[in-house]
């Protein structure tokens, strides 16, 4: 039986296969324990962690037809190694998730790098860009460059929750709700523009600020428009299943190479025929 072990190397391509899609949802040393138990072979967690900087984690390939129809925006944060005493550090990467469930990528401060690959994706005549009300969203969607107009729509339940935060009286948060599920932004300003607490007035900035994006979401849900964010939302879960396991901290310079390892993994691009070495 031929192993097809590359010179230089002690680990079959199936084997290598298998530390990764192990170590994509476990830390390197617990992966280690993992191969060791199902297949009686030793490969460190040190070996483990070089096999994941080695390989070519290129984002997935979209077919032409039917095409993008709809794009989803989030982002997720990450914590990075920092010397033993001193505060941990956070920041932030960005995940876009295609066609609700589809294909999703992350990248690490860099939205250059997120551009361009939108930018290379085939999209529908009919394109929806969802989003939560974080302004940073949506200055990234202006970015992109997706060859043909699209609708932006704000996601139903983020502005729901929002609503609801207003607080007060519990028939005019209802009668509000209503209203917005029609898209009704003014009748809705009505209700609360009069009301002098803050949270009604930063409310009544926040459907200005997305009237565009509010659309009659009752007519969007019957026709099977999506209205809602939560595939990326669950995406950035998933990421973070794997980059925030009990103590897990980054060194900067690696967090690109391990968002596009859990991605991969995610995507179901860990097989012997779509691994290729740097």
């Amino acid at each position: 039986m031929r192993l097809s072990v590359q010179p230089g190397s002690q680990i079959s391509p199936y084997l290598e296969k298998c530390c990764l899609r192990v170590s994509a949802h476990h830390s390197y040393r617990q992966a280690s324990e993992e191969i060791a138990i199902l297949t009686g072979i030793t490969v460190s967690a040190k070996t483990q962690q070089r096999l994941v900087h080695r390989q070519d984690f290129a984002p997935p390939g979209v077919d032409r037809s039917p095409g993008v129809s709809q794009l989803s925006l989030d982002g997720g944060n990450i914590r990075l190694l920092t010397p033993k005493g001193e505060p941990s550090q956070w920041r932030q990467y960005k995940t876009l998730r295609l066609n609700g469930d589809g294909v999703g990528v992350a990248f690490y401060q860099s939205n250059e790098q997120l551009c361009e690959w939108a930018a290379t994706l085939p999209v529908a005549d009919v394109l929806y860009c969802l989003g939560d009300g974080h302004p940073g969203i949506w200055t990234l969607y202006a970015q992109l460059s997706l060859g043909r107009e699209h609708e932006e729509i704000l996601d139903w339940f983020h502005l729901k929750e929002n609503l609801y935060k207003v607080g007060g009286s519990l028939k005019r948060l209802q009668e509000a709700e209503s209203l917005l599920w029609q898209g009704q932004v003014d009748e809705t300003l009505k209700l609360f523009e009069p009301l002098k607490k803050s949270q009604a007035q930063r409310f009544c900035d926040y459907l200005r600020t997305h009237r565009n994006r509010i659309p009659h979401y009752a007519y969007y849900q019957a026709e099977g428009i999506p209205i809602g964010s939560g595939s990326v939302e669950s995406w950035v879960k998933q990421i973070d299943r794997r980059t925030q396991i009990s103590g897990a901290q980054w060194r900067e310079d690696h967090v690109p190479q391990v968002l596009a390892h859990r991605c991969a993994y995610l995507n179901g691009q860990l097989d012997p025929t779509s691994l290729s070495k740097k």
